[in-house]
């Protein structure tokens, strides 16, 4: 948590200039910061590129943040007005003045796989990661402690007969690092990224992290409780829109939803986009409902405190605001 706090003091001091540049904005305007960009929030760029948002009268603009902790530096820095991120950051600041709640769930589970550059996959066992060198994330991120979890399940521990769980390459340097250097045997990609380096010859997809771990509330919709609290019309308007995204989703075939994501994913062919919704598919990535149960929040505690990220419990009314979130889920059609 110590690290986090740096990291989060730091990606604060970067993102407080914006603060300036940008301003609040209009209330119908929504400046969205995101962990990273892919295939796994399918829902959301379904959402934005179908119009879904316009319908409920609001303006996205998306932000890639590259990581959670930086993503919660926006919403500290007042730079970003709704997050979407691990649940990780809010808990890490918890005690914080104007605090930041979950107010609704996208994903419930990790969402990244295991990409070996052998060509190993109908024959991968997790034991196989034993004196290897694992790519596995930043330090107290939800990736990171989700694999490793994983990893210790299989008696795999940092140090022990050679293996490697390496969590000092930043999230959004893990592609580039596994491609250049040699000594790195494995890391974790999320899609469409794993599918790219698979369809180069650059690695070979041959595990689902999430479809290991289990169930846990992997990536969540967050704001400050100023937020909710003045636009909360706003963000059950928002999370209205991406609900009929996730709908869109679980009732098309791969290629449509393939097609409906193009916009967001430049280079990419509906084609390619539909193997990886199929892969998210396939692992039952997505939530039907935007709550939260308490019982995944104590799951991704279980995962925090394996990696020792989580020294006491927190409270779920200390970090998760259900209240738009079942409001929405209750009118849904």
């Amino acid at each position: 948590m110590k690290k986090f706090t740096v990291a989060l003091l730091a990606a604060i001091l970067a993102a407080t200039p914006l603060i300036v540049a940008t301003g609040c904005g209009e209330s119908n305007t929504i400046r969205l910061s995101e962990v990273t960009h892919s295939v796994f929030y399918a829902p959301l760029y379904v959402a934005i590129n179908n119009g879904y948002f316009e319908e409920q009268g609001l303006d996205i603009r998306l932000e890639n943040a590259g990581g959670t902790d930086t993503v919660t530096a926006a919403l500290v820095s007042g730079s970003a007005d709704i997050g979407l991120m691990g649940p990780e950051g809010v808990i890490y600041t918890e005690n914080m003045k104007d605090s930041i709640k979950v107010f609704g769930q996208l994903t419930k589970r990790d969402g990244s796989f295991l990409v070996s550059k052998k060509d190993e996959a109908d024959t991968f066992k997790w034991t196989d990661l034993e004196g290897k060198r694992v790519l596995a994330g930043r330090t107290g991120g939800v990736p990171a402690m989700t694999m490793q979890y994983v990893m210790n399940g299989y008696g795999l521990y940092d140090g022990v007969n050679g293996t490697k769980i390496d969590t000092s390459v930043a999230f959004n340097m893990m592609a580039s690092v596994f491609d250049s250097d040699d000594t790195v045997d494995y890391t974790t990609l999320f899609e469409p990224t794993a599918t790219e380096y698979q369809n180069l010859g650059k690695g070979y997809i041959v595990a689902s992290v999430g479809k290991e771990s289990g169930e846990v509330p992997y990536t969540a919709f967050c704001a400050r409780d100023s937020y909710l609290t003045k636009h909360s019309d706003v963000a059950e308007k928002f999370l209205t829109a991406v609900m009929k995204g996730y709908d869109f989703v679980r009732g098309n075939d791969p290629l449509t939803v393939g097609k409906a994501l193009l916009p967001s994913f430049d280079g990419m062919t509906a084609e390619s986009l539909a193997i990886a919704v199929e892969s998210y598919t396939e692992i039952d990535a997505w939530c039907d409902t935007p709550v939260m149960k308490e019982s995944a929040l104590e799951r991704l505690e279980e995962i925090m405190r394996n990696a020792g990220e989580l020294d006491k419990d927190v409270a779920f009314a200390d970090i998760v605001d259900n209240t738009i979130a079942e409001k929405v889920a209750s009118g849904r059609k």
